[in-house]
């Protein structure tokens, strides 16, 4: 094997490992992409559940009031 064709040896390998790491950092970005998208969902049903929770407190305290109330009419 001559240096010449060491050369274009290793000048395919590169080609090869190039193109590999390109594909690598495309997968890599939609990873991320899905990563931030699904994170923006957890955010939005964890505001959600937070305002649910909150409402939840609110008619368990107006229910607490009304039978409080209730009870002292009887």
């Amino acid at each position: 094997m001559t240096a010449q064709d060491d050369i274009a040896s290793v000048a395919a390998q590169l080609a090869v490992l190039t193109q590999t790491v390109e594909e690598m950092a495309g997968q890599l970005k939609e990873v991320r992409e899905r990563a931030e998208s699904e994170r923006e969902r957890t955010d939005i049903q964890q505001e959600r559940i937070d305002l649910a929770a909150s409402e939840l407190s609110s008619v368990s305290d107006r229910l607490q009031a009304a039978a409080d109330a209730l009870r002292e009419s009887i």
